[in-house]
């Protein structure tokens, strides 16, 4: 017997902790076993970030019956990764927070989850929490069910209430919190066993693909028909029906807890990761060889944002990084867009240039990070956001919903600011105890280092969340950074006197010793000009004594960004430098006086 199940949620509803609270109770580690909290956020981004990134597979047992739950990304950049695994689910489980309700991400995985003809059960997750409002939630969540179509079997899904903290769900509010037994009779009851064709050739679709460095590459997915073998002949169909490869599958694995157990045969209905196919990427249909007829893949929303990668050239480049060819980038990023549909890949003739696509400034900052910390030296310039036309030629730009969550006294001032971005308002409501919920229609191009300026607007208690609508008709011109930058005449290490004096001038970007070099941005101006500084200008001296007075020097802790702040920061003439150990902000024409003869770009 088997359940295949998929949970969704908006960011930070509790997907990966739910789970981490069904493995325990489920038997799947010792009762003396020492267990980490968040564990299917394996990866270091994850773990820093406390989000998830990549969907992952796995399991429990629960009267005899093997549940394989899948856990996926909750932030809408990371969206592809939702679209693809809901491939392998037969019914998904939607967690909605009982006091925050749904938001924008709940809404597109619940559409993709819902075109898909998934039978949802919803879980109203937190109601401990003392400004929980369930009762309201749930009318959310119908209201939200009906907007997008839901049929009226998809309407008539259970409801129950949890703590995934504390590892309890009930079907009423008034029944007693003891364990997740109601959730896993939910799902056994609900959810039927995967709909498969055991009698036909094999065949399946690949959605996941990892690296393995002792097996290669390794894809997952469910089988739809069939059985597979260890040693078996199998061949590769992409969408278009032609053949990629053929060969012979040297492993076989299915999922358990957390752990890949090797297997010599699966069946029909089962999630399985097999490696010994070497160009098989996401979305094609490996099979047996008797079949010509790829599987029907799940269309994917386009990428929004992209940015261009080259070289690292500035004068400390190769420093850090131990992968700083053109050759090396190029074949780390066909990697990535090999195995992410929701990352576009365009180079150049001279192949020395490349664009990637994403869905926002998150997704490529992780991508970006990710390869730093693989040793690449990288220079990345500002986001571009993906246009395309409409048959009579007019340009369409993406345009994503907005909904803010914020004290009632600055309302005013993000209105205010987003309607500077071309953004408009679809709906203010007050949510009581001082919140209120702004939503918003706002083109992809008004959102870039929008965040940023938020938190400041808010002081940091606000909370933003975006995702993709639609593509509409080209809003115009949206002001961009308003104020100018400080940029380093010199090259060597930052002086204290002199970062003191220039403090005047603007907000610093870095400290006293930090390395700096002609045309480095090392901070922002308080006008709208750039303004050419000398960050290695000490105190004179004399043979007598220091000239001025000798007042102490008391600096203004310097301004920190993320990766993902820097690269919406930069302007279409500045680059951001990423390497190993740095990010730097910098001019794309280092030299000063050639960037006096030329206007910016």
């Amino acid at each position: 017997m088997l359940r295949n199940i998929a949970i969704i949620a908006h960011v930070d509803h509790g997907k990966t902790t739910l789970i981490d609270s069904m493995m325990k109770q489920s038997g799947v580690f010792r009762e003396n076993e020492n267990i980490s909290e968040r564990l299917m956020d394996s990866g270091d981004l994850e773990k820093e970030r406390g989000i998830t990134i990549l969907a992952k597979p796995t399991s429990v047992n629960w009267k005899g019956i093997k549940i394989n739950i899948i856990d996926t990304p909750g932030h809408s950049d990371f969206g592809g990764e939702v679209e693809r695994v809901l491939n392998m689910a037969d019914g998904v489980i939607l967690l909605v927070d009982a006091a925050e309700g749904p938001m924008p991400q709940t809404k597109f995985v619940l559409g993709k989850a819902l075109s898909q003809n998934l039978s949802p059960v919803v879980i109203l997750n937190k109601a401990d929490r003392t400004d929980s409002r369930c009762e309201e939630v749930i009318n959310e969540v119908f209201d939200l069910f009906i907007d997008l179509g839901a049929s009226e079997k998809q309407l008539e899904f259970p409801i129950l209430y949890s703590s995934g903290k504390e590892g309890w769900s009930i079907k009423s509010l008034k029944e007693k919190k003891n364990n997740l037994e109601p959730l896993f009779n939910t799902i056994i009851e609900y959810f039927n066993p995967p709909r498969v064709e055991p009698e036909k050739p094999f065949a399946m679709l690949a959605t996941l693909i990892s690296s393995d460095f002792y097996l290669g590459r390794c894809l997952v997915g469910k089988i739809a028909q069939g059985k597979v073998r260890v040693n078996q002949i199998v061949k590769t169909l992409n969408l278009k029906g032609e053949t990629i490869e053929r060969g012979r599958l040297t492993k076989l694995f299915i999922y358990q807890g957390i752990n890949k157990l090797a297997v010599e045969m699966a069946n029909a209905g089962d999630i399985i990761c097999i490696a010994g196919l070497s160009k098989t990427s996401v979305t094609d249909t490996i099979c047996d060889d008797l079949l010509d007829v790829p599987l029907q893949a799940t269309a994917i929303d386009p990428p929004t944002m992209a940015v261009s990668i080259t070289v690292n050239n500035s004068p400390f480049a190769g420093l850090s990084g131990s992968q700083v060819t053109s050759t090396k980038i190029r074949e780390r990023l066909l990697i990535e867009a090999n195995s992410n549909v929701a990352i576009t890949f365009n180079e150049n003739e001279n192949k020395d240039s490349f664009e990637i696509g994403g869905r926002g400034e998150l997704q490529l900052g992780i991508l970006l990070e990710t390869m730093r910390r693989e040793g690449f030296e990288l220079s990345v310039s500002s986001p571009r956001i993906l246009m395309k036309k409409d048959n009579d030629g007019k340009i369409l730009e993406p345009i994503e919903e907005v909904v803010v969550d914020l004290d009632d006294i600055y309302s005013s001032t993000i209105i205010d600011s987003i309607n500077r971005r071309k953004g408009a308002l679809l709906e203010m409501k007050t949510t009581g105890k001082g919140k209120t919920r702004l939503i918003f229609s706002v083109p992809s191009r008004g959102l870039i280092g929008y965040h940023g300026q938020f938190l400041t607007e808010t002081r940091g208690t606000g909370v933003i969340n975006r995702t993709f609508k639609f593509f509409d008709i080209y809003k115009g011109y949206i002001e961009d950074r308003r104020n100018g930058v400080l940029v380093s005449t010199e090259q060597g290490n930052a002086v204290a006197f002199a970062l003191f004096n220039l403090q005047e001038r603007g907000k610093l970007f870095i400290n006293p010793q930090d390395k700096v070099y002609e045309g480095m941005i090392v901070g922002e101006h308080s006008r709208k000009n750039d303004l050419e500084v000398n960050p290695l200008k000490g105190k004179k001296l004399t043979n007598i004594r220091a000239s001025g007075t000798d007042e102490a020097v008391k600096l203004i802790p310097s301004t920190k960004m993320s990766l993902e702040r820097m690269m919406s920061y930069v302007k279409s003439d500045e680059l951001l430098e990423v390497t190993p150990n740095s990010l730097r902000l910098r001019k794309k024409e280092l030299r000063t006086a050639f960037r006096k003869r030329k206007p910016s770009s």
